[in-house]
C-alpha cells in the first residue's frame, strides 16, 4: 500500500482529500460512491448521523487493512507511540465526510491536530481514527474508532465503532446512549469487591512506573479483577454498556476520552479526574463508572492525581516502595535497566 500523507494548511479540504479518496475506497474495496453511501437511522440526531457514517467509512479501511496488517507500514511517533497509514487513511476518511456535511466546523484529530476545519469554531469534531494501534499492528483484535462533537466545549454527540465485532456505540446529550440500538445503563454494582475495572498501563516516557504499580495494587486487592484491553475508548464504552464496572488511567489525550465521555454520562455513570472533578478532558487523567463504584475509585485514585494536596503527595513519596528504579523508562532494555 502506499503511504498516505495529509497536507497540513490545504486551502480546500476537496483539495486535500481528492486524492486520499478513491485511495481509501481501494483500501475498503469498493469504489468511491459505494464507499461513502452508507446507512443512516432516521431516529438518530443529524449530526450523529454524519459522524456514524463517517465512522463506518473508516472501520471499512481499519477491516481490510486488517486482512493483511503485515503490509502497513508503520512508524513510531516515540517511544510504544505507533502510527501507521491506517491510522492516517482512516482520519482522513472521516475528516472528509464531516466537513463535506459541516464545512464551517473544526476538527481536533490525533494525527493532523487543528490543522483542518473551520477556525475557532463553536463546533469541534474530536477524533481518533484508530485507537489502539498498537493492538491493530498486532492483530489483536481490540481497537476502536472515536468520534465526539463539542459545541462550545461540551461534548454533545458521540460515537465509538468496533469494526471487528461491528459493534457501534451512540450518544446524543439529553438522548441516551445506546450500542447497536439497544439502551445502555451502566452496571449496578455496588460492592467494590464484585466489580471488573480496566486501566492501562505505563507505556510512556515520563510515566511513573511504581505510583502506577502501588494503584493497581490498591485496585486488584479489592475488586474482582483488573484488565487491561489496550483501547480507552473501548474501555470507556464497555463502562457505559456495564460490561465493566469502572476504569482508571493517565496519560489520555481528549481523542481518548471525548466520545466515552458522553456515553457514560448518557448512561447514567460519572467520570472526571483522580479527585472526582468532571473538567478532566485535558488533565491526562481519567476514572469512570457507575455513580457508587466511580466514588469508590477516586477515594482511592485521588492522592495519585497531580492535583492531590500537596501533603497528599508527600506522603505517597514516602510509602511508594521503589519496585522499578525511578529513572527507568519505557522500551528499555534489561542491560538499560
Amino acid at each position: 500500500m502506499r503511504k498516505i500523507k495529509i497536507r497540513a494548511g490545504a486551502a480546500s479540504s476537496n483539495r486535500v482529500y481528492g486524492k486520499i479518496r478513491p485511495l481509501a475506497a481501494r483500501i475498503a474495496g469498493a469504489s468511491p460512491p459505494l464507499f461513502l453511501k452508507l446507512m443512516s437511522s432516521p431516529n438518530l440526531h443529524p449530526m450523529l448521523n454524519v459522524a456514524v457514517k463517517a465512522a463506518r467509512a473508516a472501520g471499512a479501511i481499519i477491516n481490510r487493512a486488517a486482512l493483511d496488517v503485515e503490509s502497513v507500514r508503520i512508524s513510531q511517533k516515540q517511544v510504544n507511540d505507533f502510527v501507521t497509514e491506517v491510522d492516517h487513511a482512516s482520519e482522513a476518511a472521516i475528516i472528509e465526510t464531516l466537513l463535506t456535511a459541516y464545512p464551517s466546523h473544526g476538527i481536533w484529530a490525533e494525527e493532523s491536530g487543528k490543522t483542518h476545519g473551520a477556525k475557532d469554531a463553536d463546533n469541534v469534531w474530536i477524533i481518533d481514527p484508530l485507537d489502539g494501534t498498537t493492538n491493530f499492528i498486532h492483530g489483536f483484535p481490540v481497537y476502536c474508532v472515536s468520534i465526539a462533537l463539542a459545541v462550545k466545549g461540551k461534548v454533545e454527540q458521540a460515537v465509538i465503532y468496533d469494526p471487528s465485532r461491528n459493534d457501534l456505540f451512540t450518544a446524543t446529550k439529553g438522548r441516551g446512549a445506546y450500542m447497536n440500538e439497544r439502551r445502555l445503563r451502566v452496571s449496578k454494582r455496588i460492592d467494590l469487591r464484585q466489580c471488573l475495572i480496566s486501566t492501562g498501563f505505563p507505556f510512556r516516557p515520563g510515566d511513573n512506573f511504581n505510583n502506577y504499580l502501588r494503584m493497581m495494587a490498591e485496585v486488584m486487592q479489592r475488586t474482582a479483577g483488573l484488565r487491561r484491553p489496550g483501547a480507552a475508548a473501548l474501555d470507556l464504552a464497555y463502562v457505559a454498556a456495564g460490561f465493566t464496572d469502572g476504569f482508571f488511567e493517565t496519560g489520555l489525550s481528549p481523542w481518548d476520552v471525548a466520545a466515552g465521555s458522553l456515553l457514560i454520562a448518557e448512561a447514567g455513570g460519572l467520570i472526571g479526574n483522580f479527585t472526582g472533578d468532571s473538567d478532566f478532558m485535558e488533565q491526562k487523567e481519567c476514572v469512570a463508572g457507575n455513580p457508587k463504584i466511580y466514588g469508590q475509585l477516586v477515594a482511592i485514585l485521588g492522592k495519585y492525581s497531580k492535583f492531590a494536596s500537596a501533603g497528599e503527595k508527600a506522603a505517597l513519596r514516602n510509602e511508594t516502595v521503589q519496585l522499578v528504579a525511578p529513572d527507568n523508562r519505557p522500551g528499555a532494555t534489561p542491560a538499560d535497566a
